[in-house]
């Protein structure tokens, strides 16, 4: 079937982070927060959670489950959900591994703050690259841990890993831990195998543990081909990689993930110690969109790729001083304005009081990420009109 992702869908009235939470979230403030537009008016383009509907498959699915009509406790018993996720990984990555090693979680994020409590000792410290998302930072912070950061080194755009840094930062024997993004989270790049496996062979050889967010994966620009980090070391089993089907098909709300521990200590210590009872209507709707959702993910990644071809020429003619480069991977864009504004401003509430827009700055993602702003590209073409056409009249008019 033809799926439609021009539809606009109002979200009001659904308790959304996207709509409802932005006040607290991006700016720390009360809901009281006034800005000189009314909530309706904003272009939101903040949250990774897109403006399409979850795929009707999904949807079917939860509505076949709901009619079951108990929501009793409930876990991952039938093996067809590790069969059908398995069919996936082998189908997009040429990757499988053991029933064994997988375990789920409400999400990625409450799976790396477990994951670092098992791993670090309260004096070591955690190695992770920058820009960065953010919650890598959080998840150290928790646990009390020093966190090591190594930037990654910017030309045009485009970016890539300084190894010689990398390798002396996880050469500090109180390094135990390294959380790498894989794609990147927010610059885009899909790692190549070589640079996965400079990577991976750095941190083994000095004894890192390492957790592979791999969240983004499905969301790749035609052509690209994405990589397990696991795949390249099948011997070691110090690599723990993160999915989920929330990014993919806008299901994050149902709070499920897939974490697929290797290291059978590693993975004894999550079950004693993780409540592992689950959402029956998100396992539905996870085993639904892994049978169910090529297609659907087919047409999304060739709108999508319209998007991001959309701003780059729009940005050209409108923005010819911002710094962009279309992302590898990802449904986020990752631009640098510092052409236009100075360092001291503060990005997402310029442009929320000036242009209407909601929007990340670079000061959410850890360091190296002065004068950037993060958008979210998965919302109908008209909308990204929109909101591309309020950015650059705003930066237009104070340059």
């Amino acid at each position: 079937m033809k799926y439609n992702f021009d539809e606009i869908i109002d979200r009001k009235g659904t308790n959304a982070l996207n709509t409802d939470g932005f006040r607290e979230y991006i700016f720390h403030a009360s809901p009281s927060m006034k800005f000189p537009y009314a909530d309706d008016e904003f272009i939101r383009m903040w949250v990774a959670d897109m403006e399409f509907a979850t795929p009707p498959e999904v949807i079917q699915a939860i509505k076949e489950r709901a009619d079951k009509r108990i929501f009793g406790y409930t876990k991952v018993f039938d093996p067809e959900y590790y069969l059908t996720f398995c069919a996936w990984t082998q189908h997009y990555y040429n990757w499988t591994f053991p029933r064994e090693h997988l375990v789920t979680s409400p999400g990625i994020i409450p799976a790396l703050y477990e994951l670092v409590e098992y791993i670090c000792k309260p004096d070591e410290k955690i190695l992770i690259v920058t820009p960065s998302y953010a919650y890598f930072k959080y998840a150290a912070e928790r646990h009390n841990i020093e966190l090591v950061c190594s930037d990654l080194v910017q030309e045009d755009g485009y970016y890539t890993i300084d190894y010689d840094d990398f390798e002396a930062k996880a050469k500090d024997e109180k390094v135990s831990l390294c959380i790498f993004c894989n794609p990147h989270n927010p610059t885009g790049r899909v790692w190549s195998e070589a640079e996965l496996k400079k990577v991976g062979q750095i941190c083994l050889k000095n004894n890192l543990w390492i957790i592979s967010d791999e969240i983004h994966c499905d969301l790749l620009r035609g052509g690209r081909v994405h990589t397990p980090l696991a795949k390249l070391f099948p011997e070691s089993d110090r690599i723990i990689t993160c999915m989920a089907p929330s990014k993919t098909f806008n299901m994050a709300g149902l709070m499920f993930s897939n974490v697929i521990i290797p290291n059978e200590d590693l993975r004894n210590k999550w079950k004693n110690r993780h409540y592992d009872i689950e959402n029956p209507l998100s396992i539905a709707a996870a085993q639904a969109a892994y049978a169910h959702g090529s297609e659907w993910l087919s047409q999304l990644k060739v709108y999508l790729d319209g998007n991001f071809k959309f701003m780059q020429e729009y940005l050209a003619l409108h923005l010819p001083k911002a710094v962009f480069r279309i992302s590898e991977a990802t449904y986020l864009a990752w631009v640098n304005v510092g052409a236009y504004v100075t360092n001291d401003v503060d990005l997402p509430l310029y442009f929320a009081n000036h242009a209407g827009v909601l929007l990340e700055g670079g000061n959410m993602f850890v360091a190296n990420s002065d004068g950037y702003i993060r958008l979210n590209l998965a919302c109908p073409r008209v909308t990204l009109a929109e909101g591309l056409k309020r950015i650059c009249d705003l930066l237009n008019k104070g340059d």
